[in-house]
C-alpha cells in the first residue's frame, strides 16, 4: 500500500508561511516525525528530538543554542521541556526573525495550554491523526476501519502483527506516557477505564456508571476522560446548543478516535468478529466521523440531540453556515424524522448521509446519500445535489 500525506504536508507548508511558530500535534506514532522529515532532514543541526537525553542536555543553555540559528528549526516532543515556549517567544519577536519553529508534540492538551500562554498570536496549530481515506485510497477502507489508521497497525504484514502493535501501543500510553506527563493513576485502573470508554463509544457520556464501577468519584472519572482526550486517543464530541425551545442534550458523546484501538479494547480480532459484534454500527459511525473531520474543512464540529429523540451524528460549521452529517451502515439510507427536524430547526444548508454503498443519490430536498468512498476526495461531501 502506497500512502501519500499530501493534504497534511500542504497544510503544514502553508502554516509555516503564515506564522513563525507552527505546532504539529497528534497521538504518538501517528507519523508526525515522518511528515516533518519531508521539510527537514533529521540529521540537520537544527533538528532536536527531546526524547533523546543527549539532545535534552544541549538545552541546559537554550538561548545560547537557539539564538544563532537561521531557517527552519524542528523540535520533537517539545512538551518535554515546557520552559522552551517563553524562550521561543523572545526569539520569534526579533525583527526580522531569522528562524521559524516547527514544534512536534503528542500531549495536545498540555501543549495547547503551554503555547497559548506563551505564544499567543505567534503560533498556528496543525492537527493530524492516523491515515485517512484520502491518503490510503478508498480501496483500503475495510482495512483502515478494521486495523485503524496508525501506520504500523495498518501496514503490518498480517492481522496478528497489527493486533500485537495496537496492544503494545495501549500499554505504552498507560504505562509510560501518562506517568511521564505527571499522571498519578495506576496503569491497571487507566486501562480498565479506557476499556469502559470503548463500550460507551458513540454514546452520550455519563460519569456516574464508570465512577461506580471503578470506585472513584465522578470528578475523578471526568479527569480520566480528559487525560485520554489530551493524549489524542479519545474524542469528546460536544453537543450543539441552539436557541430552541426543545430541551437539548448537554453532555458530550465519546469516541475512541482510532477504530483499530477501539477493536483491540473490545477484544475484536478479525473481520468476522467485527461484523458480529454489538458495537458494529457504533464503530462504523466513529470511523466515518473521523474521516469527515479529517477531510472536510470546518471551524467547529459538534453533535445535536434533543430529549424528544431528534439527533444528528455530526454538525459542521464553516463560513458561518451549518451542515449536517449522518452515518448509516445500511444498504440504502432513507429520510428519517430526525433529519427533517434537524434540517428545519437548525436551518442547515444540507445533510449528507454517509453509507457504505457505491452510488450517490438524492434522498430529499437538501439531503443526499454519499458513499464513504467519496471521502477519499476532500471537499466533495457537500457538492451540488445529484438530480
Amino acid at each position: 500500500m502506497i500512502v501519500a500525506r499530501n493534504r497534511l504536508l500542504d497544510n503544514l507548508r502553508a502554516a509555516l508561511q503564515r506564522q513563525s511558530v507552527v505546532a504539529l500535534t497528534g497521538p504518538r506514532q501517528c507519523g508526525k516525525t515522518t511528515l516533518a522529515r519531508q521539510l527537514l532532514d533529521p540529521s540537520a543541526s537544527t533538528w532536536f528530538d527531546l526524547e533523546d537525553p543527549r539532545t535534552r542536555a544541549l538545552f541546559d543553555e537554550p538561548m545560547t543554542l537557539l539564538e544563532p540559528i537561521e531557517g527552519l528549526v524542528v523540535i520533537d516532543e517539545v512538551q518535554r521541556v515546557p520552559e522552551l515556549f517563553s524562550l521561543i517567544r523572545v526569539l520569534v519577536d526579533r525583527r526580522p526573525s531569522p528562524a521559524r519553529f516547527l514544534l512536534l508534540g503528542s500531549a495536545s492538551g498540555e501543549l495547547l495550554r503551554q503555547s497559548s500562554e506563551s505564544l499567543a498570536g505567534r503560533i498556528e496549530h496543525v492537527r493530524m491523526g492516523g491515515f485517512a481515506l484520502d491518503e490510503t485510497g478508498p480501496e483500503s477502507a475495510e482495512a483502515l476501519w478494521r486495523r485503524g489508521g496508525f501506520p504500523q497497525a495498518l501496514l503490518a504484514p498480517d492481522e496478528e502483527a497489527s493486533i500485537h502493535w495496537r496492544r503494545s501501543f495501549i500499554d505504552t500510553i498507560v504505562e509510560r506516557d501518562l506517568p511521564q506527563w505527571g499522571v498519578r493513576v495506576s496503569s491497571t485502573a487507566m486501562r480498565r477505564f479506557w476499556t469502559m470508554v470503548a463500550h460507551y463509544h458513540g454514546q452520550v457520556w455519563n460519569n456516574a456508571d464508570p465512577a461506580r464501577a471503578l470506585g472513584v468519584s465522578e470528578p475523578t472519572v471526568r479527569s480520566y476522560l480528559d487525560l485520554l482526550t489530551d493524549a489524542l486517543v479519545l474524542r469528546q464530541l460536544q453537543p450543539w446548543h441552539a436557541n430552541l425551545r426543545k430541551r437539548q442534550v448537554k453532555s458530550p458523546k465519546v469516541y475512541v478516535r482510532d477504530t483499530g484501538l477501539l477493536h483491540e479494547l473490545l477484544g475484536i480480532e478479525d473481520q468476522s468478529g467485527l461484523l458480529h459484534h454489538p458495537k458494529l454500527g457504533a464503530s462504523w459511525e466513529g470511523f466515518a466521523i473521523e474521516q469527515v473531520l479529517a477531510t472536510e474543512v470546518h471551524t467547529e464540529a459538534a453533535f445535536w440531540a434533543t430529549h424528544q429523540g431528534a439527533e444528528l451524528d455530526l454538525l459542521l460549521r464553516r463560513q458561518g453556515r451549518l451542515f449536517g452529517v449522518e452515518c448509516k451502515r445500511v444498504d440504502a439510507p432513507r429520510m428519517t424524522p430526525s433529519m427533517r427536524i434537524a434540517l428545519e430547526d437548525l436551518e442547515l444548508e444540507r445533510i449528507a448521509v454517509i453509507y457504505p454503498g457505491p452510488r450517490r443519490y438524492r434522498i430529499a430536498d437538501r439531503i443526499e446519500a454519499v458513499p464513504l468512498s467519496e471521502l477519499a476526495q476532500p471537499g466533495q461531501l457537500f457538492e451540488s445535489p445529484t438530480p
